[in-house]
């Protein structure tokens, strides 16, 4: 709590600007409803969920400056913490303060009004032992009785004060001061100086020493109770256990020469030289490249639905088929499957995978806007997802529904900063050089064990998107780092070459489209012939069989050489409308009526012939007339034992007309969470999706202002003795029953019950286990909140009493 108020003090005292800033590197705190006090802000800030989210984006030495300050045991002075991380220059000075400003805009560090540097609790908890040390002094000795503080004082030759607290503060001033503890150390029998120097250099609660009941155990090392009377060693309370070191000792024995790491620069890279033209070239090629073969996967995926594993996910089998079938290889397969599932664009059907409802508007879409879709769908996936083997080198499919993974988002979020940084006009000579680049800015993040650099997966996909060129970041980079979607939809548009109108149609039956193919033109040469090449250019070949596919589909001659010659550069060849014609002869030449099933034609030598043909036998064809003919088999089977054979009849329905062959393709599910009853039109996803644009549309400027000008708390409202009004009736309701929650938390969750957004919240059962779930859909009967619950993916009813904090769904 002390901490909570030191931080409502600094944020209190900063100017709208500043505060703006912090506001705006902490999205999550100010999510609907927006805090209305610095002391609310403050509360959100410190939770330890919040800070989960912040703490993936830290750089390295942001990182280090933190788990200084953790091992000093916040608060702590400018100076030690200085002391402890070389700062003896000037210049790293600076760099220092750099990293204390940049860890205050996201309000994990601030100084409060004694000097001292105040870190957020969940922050602190990050590290069991920071830099290898164990708790400060004050933290190991909580439970130590009046009595055994005046024994550590004496055996110090301190006079002890009359109180507990004041002995407490006199030994951790003590302590603190490491020429005071070299001193002790340098008059300490040798063998407790030898036990305590082995000691400072050890990982913390190593299990070596054991005292039961405050007496020697039978392996006591010596010297270890001379370090207990003094403070420097200390048991646990319950005298059982390791002794531990506190972190002051420890420091102190370690010696002003040993510093904590710190590295405010980031490692260097071999630079060479590229102009923008450059850059935009590469990355037009690639993204070009990439797009029309995610079309073609996507297409194949469209015509046949690849079928899912038992255990989930798209196997090694379906994979080669569909990259035989789109003429791409095994990561461009992989990345565009995950993207288009991720952009709901496929999405389950049974067994199988297949495009959903919003794939049909997608292909519609010309390839520019095609392509942004699944780029900045990649640019948030919890996942990496060209990776092909595990750990132990086996297989992965594609589409497995794994765990989300925040540091393979971190290790992209991260490619894009380092790349951005790079000097103007400058890209890394060798890609791989990006990694340790990576490393530097996100340092949390999960590089592939298989990669034979760091990040050496990442970069590469990078490079097939056309997001990193010639070494450095394209324009599409630039606009997927600042999340900017229309900026990346203009880019595409630009960077893209427009898409081909027209085909040369070849004598030999070929069409071929240079560059990528409009979705008109491709659906069209689909319909008509089969694709063999994709690419940066395309082809397609004419046959009987092609041709008389668009005929089944209703298609006539005339509109399909119309159709032809609208879209070839030239006169449509000779060849191919001879071919258009044959077959158009032969079609319907025998029509087949489902009179279960009846055969009839305007030639009785062609019925003849389809009567006495030996391998059409099996149909139990039966002339009853010189035009007709009776067959025992199913309309369906008859039409394709024909078709095998070499002719081309046409089916008809029973008022006599042809039939259209068109066949609706399969469509699947799109990827959300089960809805919550029949009526439910929201899911988890959609919900979070609209807390998170609620939360960008804000505006910090405004809000920090308010804030400023508010009360710096408002106290909490009580319920049933006049205390200050509710809000909403649901507000006053959730009061009543979840008597653990702050306000804050109160106007958190009746906020998501009132607008049907999802919600975190930390829930403690009935059998005292303590569990997070992200919660939607939820429905208030008190004493009880109904919610479809993530975590088990069903209906779960609540009660509200154990609800002990609340938090937005972080985007």
């Amino acid at each position: 709590m002390k901490s909570r108020s030191t931080l409502a003090t600094w944020l209190g005292s900063l100017d709208a600007s500043r505060l703006a800033r912090v506001l705006e590197t902490r999205k999550d705190t100010v999510s609907p409803p927006e805090p209305r006090s610095v002391g609310e802000l403050a509360d959100r800030l410190q939770r330890p969920g919040s800070v989960a989210l912040v703490l993936p984006r830290l750089a390295l030495p942001h990182l280090q400056v933190a788990e200084a300050l953790a091992a000093l045991g916040a608060p702590a002075s400018r100076d030690a913490l200085s002391g402890l991380l070389g700062a003896a220059d000037d210049e790293t000075t600076r760099e220092l303060e750099a990293a204390l400003e940049a860890l205050a805009d996201d309000a994990l560090v601030w100084p409060d009004g004694a000097g001292k540097l105040r870190m957020a609790g969940p922050l602190r908890q990050a590290w069991d032992a920071p830099l290898g040390l164990d708790a400060p002094l004050e933290e190991l000795l909580a439970g130590t009785t009046s009595d055994e503080l005046r024994g550590m004082l004496v055996a110090l030759g301190v006079k002890p004060p009359g109180t507990k607290a004041q002995r407490l503060a006199t030994l951790v001033a003590h302590h603190s001061d490491p020429g005071q503890i070299a001193s002790v150390v340098a008059k300490a029998p040798a063998a407790a100086r030898e036990l305590l120097e082995r000691r400072a250099e050890a990982a913390p609660r190593e299990p070596a020493q054991f005292i039961m009941f405050g007496h020697p155990g039978p392996g006591l090392e010596p010297g270890v109770r001379w370090a207990l009377e003094r403070g420097l060693l200390v048991q646990d309370r319950h005298r059982y256990g390791p002794a531990r070191m506190p972190a002051e000792v420890a420091l102190a024995l370690r010696g002003p020469g040993r510093h904590a790491p710190f590295q405010p620069v980031p490692p260097s890279a071999g630079l060479a030289s590229v102009t923008p033209a450059e850059v935009d070239r590469e990355a037009s090629a690639a993204a070009a490249a990439f797009a029309a073969r995610a079309t073609s996967v996507l297409s194949v995926c469209s015509a046949a639905a690849p079928a899912r594993l038992k255990s989930g996910g798209i196997g090694a089998r379906e994979l080669a088929r569909i990259g035989k079938a789109a003429q791409a290889d095994d990561a461009v397969v992989r990345l565009t499957l995950e993207t288009a599932y991720a952009a709901g664009l496929l999405g389950r059907d049974g067994d199988r995978m297949a495009p959903t409802e919003a794939y049909d508007a997608w292909a519609e879409q010309e390839p520019p806007e095609q392509f942004a879709v699944l780029l900045q769908a990649w640019r948030n996936l919890p996942l990496t997802p060209t990776q092909a083997r595990d750990e132990d080198d086996k297989a992965l499919p594609a589409l497995a529904g794994a765990p989300p993974c925040n540091g393979c988002v971190q290790a992209r979020h991260g490619l894009l900063t380092a790349a951005v940084q790079l000097p103007a006009g400058q890209g890394v000579g060798v890609a791989s050089e990006l990694g340790p680049l990576i490393a530097w800015h996100r340092p949390l993040a999960d590089s592939l064990p298989q990669d034979g650099t760091p990040f050496a997966t990442v970069i590469r996909e990078a490079e097939l998107l056309g997001v990193l060129a010639r070494g450095a970041l394209s324009a599409l980079g630039i606009h997927l780092w600042t999340d900017d979607t229309e900026g990346l939809s203009a880019e595409c548009r630009r960077l893209l070459p427009p898409a081909t109108a027209t085909a040369r149609i070849g004598a030999d039956l070929t069409a071929v489209v240079t560059g990528t193919p409009s979705a008109r033109l491709a659906a069209l040469l689909d319909s008509v012939a089969d694709r063999e090449t994709s690419g940066t250019a395309s082809v397609w070949r004419f046959s009987a069989g092609s041709i008389r596919r668009a005929l089944d589909a209703g298609r006539i001659p005339e509109d399909i050489e119309a159709d032809l010659t609208a879209v070839a550069t030239g006169p449509l060849p000779q060849p191919l409308s001879y071919l258009i014609a044959d077959t158009a002869r032969g079609h319907g030449r025998v029509r087949i009526a489902p009179a279960a099933c009846v055969l009839h034609g305007d030639e009785p030598a062609l019925l003849a012939e389809l009567a006495a043909h030996r391998k059409l036998a099996k149909l139990g064809l039966r002339q009853l007339a010189p035009t007709v003919l009776i067959s025992r088999s199913p309309l369906d089977t008859t039409v394709a034992a024909l078709r095998a054979e070499g002719y081309a009849p046409v089916a008809e329905t029973a008022e006599g007309t042809v039939r259209v062959e068109k066949a609706r393709p399969r469509r699947g599910t799109a990827p959300v969470p089960p809805p919550r009853g029949a009526g439910a039109k929201d899911s988890g996803r959609i919900a979070a999706t609209r807390a998170a644009k609620a939360s960008a549309a804000i505006d910090c400027n405004t809000l920090a202002a308010q804030l400023l000008a508010a009360p710096p708390t408002i106290p909490d409202p009580a319920p049933f003795d006049g205390g200050a009004p509710f809000a909403t009736d649901t507000e006053e309701i959730v009061a009543g029953w979840a008597k653990r929650l702050p306000y804050g938390d109160v106007r958190q969750l009746a906020h998501a019950i009132d607008t049907g957004q999802a919600i975190t919240i930390e829930y403690v059962a009935t059998s005292g286990n303590q569990t997070v779930r992200t919660l939607s859909r939820l429905m208030l009967d008190p004493p009880y909140l109904e919610a479809w619950c993530h975590l088990r993916d069903a209906e779960r009813v609540f009660t509200l009493s154990r609800v002990h904090s609340v938090m937005s769904v972080p985007e």
